[in-house]
């Protein structure tokens, strides 16, 4: 029977997802400062891809309609609020990881600001310094 494996000195690599989680928290923890209040209660999640009911189907989908970053779900009895990201859309947009990063980062913002009912400018001062 063999023992437990011994750790290497290789570093664990990081799946696709998991990078992607970890841009979203990024990004969570970068509004926390200003609105640590307001997010304690919200979750945040990821989704491979819209639902299709959110895409619409057929010739509808030509009307330059571009794919959604995310959606908000307010709290709802004992449910929380919500803010859910969609990964492969967001991939898709961006040429490098750092364009990602900040993809990532604007999609935050802007369900946040959604979900609290301001404008993206005022839940983060630099959104439009960044467009």
């Amino acid at each position: 029977m063999r023992g437990p494996l011994a750790p290497s000195n290789v570093p664990i690599a990081r799946s696709r997802s998991e990078r992607f989680d970890d841009l979203v928290l990024d990004a969570v923890d970068r509004l926390k400062p200003r609105w640590a209040r307001q997010l304690a209660e919200v979750e945040f999640a990821v989704e491979e891809v819209p639902p299709l009911a959110q895409l619409g189907d057929g010739p509808g989908r030509l009307d330059g309609e571009p794919i959604p970053f995310g959606r908000t779900q307010p709290a709802a009895g004992k449910n929380p609020a919500v803010v859910v990201l969609y990964r492969r859309p967001l991939e898709a947009r961006a040429r490098d990881r750092d364009m990602l990063g900040a993809l990532v980062h604007e999609a935050v913002v802007e369900q946040v600001a959604e979900l609290l009912g301001l404008p993206p400018e005022t839940v983060d001062p630099g959104f439009d310094d960044r467009r």
